[in-house]
């Protein structure tokens, strides 16, 4: 072990998302095993200026792995946007011996990453968004258990909108990253899904598919709508008026952040997190842990941060030809 890293801070930062808690238990155990102590940082960057700053042993993440949000909570900080803000961090960080930090959160969050890096202390970040919208890696933390939420919801509300002979839109999260959509979309075998990264605001091409679809016999008509995309409630107006079907709107909002976390998103989220320990322990810093092409590897934050992420076109294309 680098005899520079002998205290470990980790703290959990914007949206909350399902297996934070696995990614921060991860980080502790590997850390203390590594001979390292733990500080856990509390309500993310806000909390570092507070220096809300707790110390952290194995015991301490037990009975966590399984429950949704973060345990160390999280908070947006516009303090920490300023030069001054990103200084006082970095120097609380060395007030409390943390000579390496554990970020886990999203582009916004490993932004705070680099800016703590600059000014002398190490730092990992760890991927944590329901989005899927950071573009060095083809997971994030809390992906896979929002997808599976959102679905099972989607379920129900096909049940009753078929009930009821409807069309209902239903948005989902994802800020203006169309991933969750997409897959909802696919999972749940919508009709239509609007995703912000393609749709070109044409409703008459929405009104004139689902006027199709009623006349060849089809019950229900389910339209996903990304979130940022937005304004469901006045879509359903407007196409309950263009159609004379009735339409509802359904926003699942922050329903898809919490829950229990996936198998998938535990197990990712601690390797995720053991893998971060480790690269600081090896002398690593401004870098972020991602997975590519089926293996975990480490970016630069520079160059991660760079990256831009498009949908995969094959997937459009096949819930396009699905949604027939």
């Amino acid at each position: 072990m680098s005899k520079e890293i002998k205290t470990i801070g980790v703290l959990t930062s914007g949206g909350d998302a399902p297996g934070m808690n696995a990614a921060v238990r991860a980080v502790v155990r590997t850390a203390v095993t590594a001979g390292c102590k733990v500080k856990g940082i509390q309500k993310g960057y806000a909390g570092l200026l507070e220096e809300e700053i707790i110390d952290l042993g194995a015991g301490s993440v037990s009975d966590i792995l399984n429950r949704g949000g973060t345990f160390l909570y999280t908070a947006r900080c516009e303090e920490f946007h300023t030069e001054a803000g990103q200084k006082k961090g970095a120097e609380i960080c060395r007030k409390h011996g943390i000579d390496g930090i554990v970020v886990i959160g999203g582009d916004g969050s490993f932004r705070g990453a680099q800016k703590l890096a600059s000014f002398g202390i190490n730092t990992i970040g760890v991927p944590g968004t329901i989005d899927l919208d950071i573009a060095c890696t083809d997971y994030t933390i809390g992906f896979d258990t929002a997808v599976n939420t959102a679905m099972e919801a989607i379920d129900k509300v096909r049940d009753t909108s078929t009930s009821h002979e409807r069309c209902s839109i239903i948005e989902v999260m994802g800020r203006n990253a169309g991933y969750i959509a997409l897959w909802c979309g696919i999972a749940n075998g919508a009709e239509d899904i609007l995703l912000p990264e393609n749709y070109n605001y044409d409703e008459q091409i929405l009104v004139d598919h689902i006027i199709k679809s009623r006349k060849i016999g089809k019950t229900h008509h389910i339209i996903i709508n990304a979130e940022g995309i937005g304004h469901s409630t006045s879509m359903a107006r407007r196409i309950e008026a263009a159609t004379g079907i009735e339409t509802r709107a359904t926003i699942l909002g922050h329903l898809q952040r919490g829950g229990n976390p996936t198998a998938k998103d535990r197990v990712y989220a601690s390797i995720m997190g053991a893998y971060a320990v480790n690269a600081l322990v090896s002398g690593k810093s401004n870098r972020v842990v991602a997975y590519k092409h089926g293996e975990f590897v480490d970016y630069d934050i520079d160059e991660a941060l760079e990256m831009k992420k498009e949908l995969d076109p094959f997937q459009l294309t096949v819930s396009r030809i699905l949604a027939r």
